[in-house]
């Protein structure tokens, strides 16, 4: 038996790297993806470029935008007293957001009146309008409080002290809320997938295509330990991506692991159980090798939208969430977020590690039969 396993070890090892353009899909393609989503694929909006709709021309709106500009978020590109200019560069994109201040800014704040001020964002990216937003109000408020507070300082006289309340926040787990922290965790996540599926998917279906399957049944081979040779080397080069991607997130990008790196590989494993039995089904269900190519897609890609990597599961509708229960790459980014960012154990990550145990097992049982029946 030991015999029987080894040589299919070495054959499909041999298979694997016989094709150069396929070292690469394995090991490039992971450091590729690393890095785009390291990189360019990021949440943080800094340096908006804004500009200055200025009808006050008043020192509390020189303030004002000075405020904004030492918040890093905003990059002042342009001052303008013309509404055409605003309608010009708002068009042609060449501006985010536009700070208008209205005519008599300064003197309804000296006089205890609402000073009036607005920002217009471009709204077709929905999620960084929203953000930008969000900046702006924060800081006018943080304005607004400091000129109300100076206000009754003068009012009570200056040995008494105005009334107030302070507002200090704090992240746990992300300090900075990098994104970059956030999202080159999930990377392991969908690359082990991707490449597994992509492999496996095409293990037997190529067989099938090159007409080896013949000759592999009247071997005294059994179909269990077929399926072992079949996906062993998968296994192994999911574990090796895994290394790969986690030596290069924490190194490079300084991406803090605080958990156990044998928890991170214990669960792994259970997920690469169940990709690699995902895949070996697909193969086993599908004819040629464009086939399964098509299948995994289909697969996969609604895998990563629904599995909390790009979008929130709250917010998705209730029926889709509970769709993702029956996604293992959703319990998987849990536990390697949690492993990488919390550093929490088994005792709070064991339902999601049971909940990949079980799809595993379910997975490779239903491969398991489907590839007897393929045999027969």
């Amino acid at each position: 038996m030991r015999e029987r396993i080894k040589h299919m070890l070495i054959k499909e090892f041999i298979q694997i790297f016989r094709d150069p353009r396929m070292k690469g899909v394995i090991f490039m393609m992971p450091v590729i993806q690393l890095f785009v989503f390291g990189y360019a694929v990021t949440t943080d909006v800094k340096n908006i470029p804004t500009l200055v709709y200025d009808l006050d021309n008043s020192a509390a709106g020189r303030e004002l935008v000075s405020r904004f500009l030492k918040s890093g978020y905003f990059d002042v590109i342009e001052y303008t007293e013309q509404d055409s200019r605003v309608r010009h560069l708002m068009d042609r994109g060449k501006v985010g957001a536009v700070l208008r201040i209205n005519k008599g800014f300064e003197s309804d704040l000296r006089g205890g009146k609402t000073a009036q001020l607005q920002l217009i964002v471009d709204g077709t990216d929905s999620n960084t309008a929203g953000i930008v937003l969000n900046y702006s109000s924060k800081i006018a408020g943080q304005f607004s409080n400091n000129v109300l507070v100076e206000r009754l300082t003068r009012a009570a006289g200056q040995s008494a002290g105005a009334s107030r309340v302070e507002l200090e926040t704090r992240a746990w787990f992300n300090e900075n809320l990098e994104s970059r922290n956030f999202y080159v965790p999930g990377v392991i996540a969908i690359i082990v997938m991707l490449i597994t599926l992509m492999l496996t998917s095409m293990a037997v279906v190529r067989e099938k295509e090159i007409g080896t399957m013949e000759q592999i049944m009247v071997t005294p081979i059994t179909s269990a330990e077929f399926i072992l040779g079949k996906t062993a080397p998968f296994a192994l080069i999911g574990f090796a991506d895994v290394i790969l991607i986690t030596v290069l997130g924490v190194f490079w990008f300084g991406v803090p692991i605080r958990g156990s790196l044998l928890l991170l590989f214990a669960a792994t494993a259970l997920y690469l159980l169940t990709t690699l039995a995902i895949g070996l089904f697909i193969s086993t269900v599908s004819q040629t090798q464009q086939q399964a190519m098509m299948s995994t897609f289909f697969f996969y890609f609604p895998a990563v939208l629904l599995s909390g990597f790009m979008f929130p599961i709250a917010n998705m509708p209730v029926v889709v969430q509970w769709l993702t229960y029956l996604n293992p790459l959703r319990y998987f980014l849990v536990i390697i977020r949690g492993v990488f960012l919390k550093g929490v154990g088994p005792d709070v990550l064991w339902p999601r590690i049971l909940a990949l145990a079980v799809m595993g097992g379910v997975a490779l049982w239903l491969a398991a039969r489907r590839f007897k029946k393929t045999l027969a």
